[in-house]
């Protein structure tokens, strides 16, 4: 009867902390209310699309596509990374998923490269540094196709967030330095690694000559961004239609995939009617380039091929068209 009295005390005084600290926590959210202004990224102006004054893409084309293969290397001692398996004590080295990556560079970034031939189609590559100094045969490869190249940072192991201003210049630079060494062209474009950014990033890009980058993902057309010097403009990736969002975290089968980009292209297509388009096509070869999947890419190429209204470009060559056609932009 005493050990039964003295739990029903202590839970008492336990359910009476809970109370004040639930009480507590709602007392700080109220508090972190404020009715000043809506703080806001001030990195574009405010623009419906419906409002826009139409154009064309040249050949009197209304839907741009562009494909944006991520060929990326990872840190062999790092837990960080896209995964076909949990690994959530991170544990190094993570060999099941370490090795799963590697599959994209030794074979699927390949089957993407015969697919894109068959097609007569030119890829964008989101590159990470790194791969020029791990795999240059592979870039020189992807050289002889004509596919262009965006800087994607040093490594998938690692990203822009959190660093300070100096030392996030010193990668960009590095960056675009390594790949311009390595393909003979400094990249335009960029997609951050994970698509992470700083307050600076964009300002620091468009310092070293980059023109466009894919991580803002709020529009079906690209649109000019305010930074500091230079110019810089948004250019739609597509995260909906992503591989990794559809295969990896939703589980989506084949059939599933080609559905979606189906049914992302035709809606767009349909829009591109009335004012012209963009749709992205994010690829990552250990994903979409294995053997189970790569037939839903090439039918989805192959049928958005039909369309006479297509224009199948890179992503420089997308926002050349832009500025011409939209010469205040």
């Amino acid at each position: 009867m005493h050990d039964r009295r003295d739990f029903i005390r202590k839970t008492l005084v336990l359910a009476g902390t809970a109370g004040l600290l639930t009480s507590g926590l709602a007392a700080t959210a109220a508090r972190s209310q404020t009715f000043g202004p809506m703080r806001r990224s001030n990195r574009y102006e405010d623009s419906f699309l419906h409002e826009r004054k139409p154009f064309a893409w040249p050949g009197n084309k209304t839907l741009a596509v562009w494909i944006a293969p991520n060929v990326e290397v990872w840190h062999f001692d790092s837990p960080a990374g896209s995964a076909i398996s949990p690994n959530t004590t991170n544990r190094v080295p993570d060999v099941i998923n370490y090795a799963w990556r590697e599959y994209g560079m030794r074979v699927g970034l390949w089957r993407f490269a015969d697919v894109f031939d068959a097609a007569g189609v030119k890829a964008t590559v989101a590159l990470n540094s790194k791969v020029c100094d791990a795999y240059p045969k592979a870039v020189e490869e992807m050289k002889k196709r004509g596919w262009e190249f965006m800087g994607h940072g040093t490594t998938n192991s690692e990203s822009l967030a959190g660093l300070p201003p100096d030392k996030e210049k010193e990668v960009i630079r590095h960056v675009l330095k390594t790949i311009e060494q390595a393909t003979g062209t400094r990249p335009r474009g960029w997609l951050g690694t994970g698509l992470t950014q700083t307050y600076n990033t964009l300002d620091f890009l468009a310092e070293e000559g980059v023109t466009y980058c894919g991580d803002w993902n709020n529009d079906d057309q690209p649109y000019p961004m305010k930074v500091k010097s230079g110019k810089m403009f948004a250019i739609p990736y597509c995260m909906e239609i992503n591989d990794i969002g559809l295969f990896i975290r939703k589980g989506y089968t084949g059939e599933q995939y080609y559905r979606s980009v189906m049914d992302q292209f035709e809606q767009l297509l349909a829009d591109s009617a009335k004012q012209p388009r963009v749709m992205g096509i994010p690829l990552h070869p250990m994903i979409t380039g294995q053997p189970l999947r790569i037939k839903y890419l090439e039918r989805a190429l192959a049928e958005m091929k039909k369309q006479e209204r297509v224009w199948f470009a890179t992503g420089s060559e997308i926002i050349d068209a832009y500025v011409r056609a939209n010469p205040t932009g």
